[in-house]
């Protein structure tokens, strides 16, 4: 393939060495001239193993130039990479101008040339973004529209310093957002030979996967320093700790709780939570991560409130109740809760959870009905039928078979909240509304 690549950082530099190493044409585009100039004298523009020789061997074979003429560079090929930074303003937000100014001469460019061209970006951008800003600067600047004429994909990258060569060809994953499924085959076919899963996928889709990446492995940086902290505090070898924890990829290192949906309870959880973070004020540690899940947890609680009672409805059933399906502990289960709070605020709430019965609670599980939901024996029905009868709204609690029968069977006028996606693949004949997507 004929392929361009704006931006000679990290990012542009491996992805123009590794491309031209795997048997594509490459003509890097950088403002720096220094940086031109290393890579046509064979030189990498930045330190980083293994990428000399690879930029090296493609200026040798011919396969890789540089150049400051971003006109030259579109002109002389079918794909360009745009691979400059993204760097933070003051406020925190992203600075998009290097990206927009690289489409900008890329559409320039594409005003002295006729045949298709595709320009895939590289660089980190919030969702939303290639749509809203460089599409349409692209299309002012080129004068053609977005289509089979200017296709546009977002191609994120999962490089590290230190090993982002070896990380281009042995990546956990190649994401392609795509404007359409041939422009996406296109991109797909630049790493052919590559043996990791492809995941193309829409444009906004593929930008945010980035972010969610980069935020969880700071997460992971942030919650085991904090443990590591209490267990120092403890005489405890924090690194055997978290090699044990480790060793779980069934629950700790898995996609297990990693979907998106309501708060987490139950007699474990929010327990102990308190009491880590309860051991850690008495050593005088700080531990914002840790002290920020409850809060964060009783947010999503106070989050399904408002959209319970935002559709304006006084009527409101519950399919579900206790702090997992299947189970009749009702201890710290935030849907007991969310009944609480709208019980509180003056709206009418049923219940259908064939597993709770007055009858059989018991010990610790009682004894947390009685302080929180005295009156429950009024609130519960017998039967799904009943509870819709009685419901203008039905918040599906659980991801069970009630859950999909009550949104199978869902009136006209009835609106169905999911709060765990345990019916996201159904059709429903009321309005299906869910928690977080």
């Amino acid at each position: 393939m004929q392929i361009s690549v704006f931006g000679l950082g990290y990012v542009g530099a491996v992805s123009a060495g590794c491309l031209a190493a795997s048997g594509h044409t490459v003509i890097g585009v950088d403002i720096n001239p220094q940086k031109v100039d290393c890579i046509n004298g064979g030189q990498a523009p930045i330190i980083e193993p293994e990428i000399d020789a690879l930029i090296e061997e493609g200026v040798r074979k011919g396969r890789l130039s540089a150049t400051t003429d971003a006109g030259h560079a579109v002109l002389n090929s079918d794909v360009s990479l745009v691979c400059v930074g993204t760097p933070s303003l003051p406020n925190g937000n992203l600075d998009s101008s290097h990206v927009e100014s690289a489409c900008a001469e890329i559409g320039g460019a594409l005003r002295r040339k006729v045949t298709p061209h595709l320009v895939v970006i590289r660089s980190t951008l919030l969702p939303g973004t290639t749509d809203a800003l460089l599409i349409p600067r692209l299309e002012t600047t080129s004068g053609r529209r977005h289509g089979p004429e200017l296709g546009v994909c977002y191609n994120p990258e999962f490089l590290r310093e230190g090993s982002s060569v070896k990380d281009f060809y042995n990546p956990p994953k190649i994401v392609i957002g795509q404007d359409d499924a041939a422009n996406g085959r296109t991109v797909a076919e630049m790493y052919t030979g590559l043996e990791a899963p492809v995941v193309r996928t829409s444009i906004r889709t593929a930008e945010m996967v980035k972010y969610v990446d980069n935020a969880f492995h700071a997460l992971k940086v942030s919650f085991a320093n904090e443990i590591g902290n209490i267990c120092k505090q403890a005489s405890v070898d924090s690194h055997e700790v978290m090699s044990i924890f480790c060793m779980d990829r069934k629950l700790n290192l898995s996609p297990a709780y990693l979907k998106p949906g309501f708060a987490f309870g139950g007699s474990c959880l929010p327990k102990d939570l308190r009491a880590l973070t309860y051991q850690a004020r008495r050593f005088d540690l700080e531990s914002p991560v840790l002290g920020a899940i409850l809060a964060s947890n009783g947010h999503q609680i106070r989050l399904g409130v408002e959209r319970a009672i935002g559709f304006g409805k006084k009527r409101i059933g519950f399919v579900g109740m206790s702090f997992k399906p299947a189970s009749d502990d009702l201890r710290e289960s935030p849907l007991v809760a969310m009944i609480e709070t709208l019980l509180g605020k003056g709206y009418a709430v049923r219940v259908f959870d064939p597993y709770v019965s007055m009858n059989r609670l018991v010990g610790a599980n009682r004894k947390y009905v009685a302080e929180h939901l005295p009156h429950l024996s009024s609130l519960l029905v017998d039967s799904l039928e009943e509870l819709m009868a009685a419901s203008e709204v039905l918040v599906l609690g659980h991801a069970s078979e009630h859950a999909r029968a009550a949104t199978l069977a869902a009136r006209p006028e009835q609106i169905v909240l999911d709060l765990v996606g345990g019916a996201r693949d159904l059709r429903t004949a009321g309005r299906y509304v869910g928690m977080s997507w």
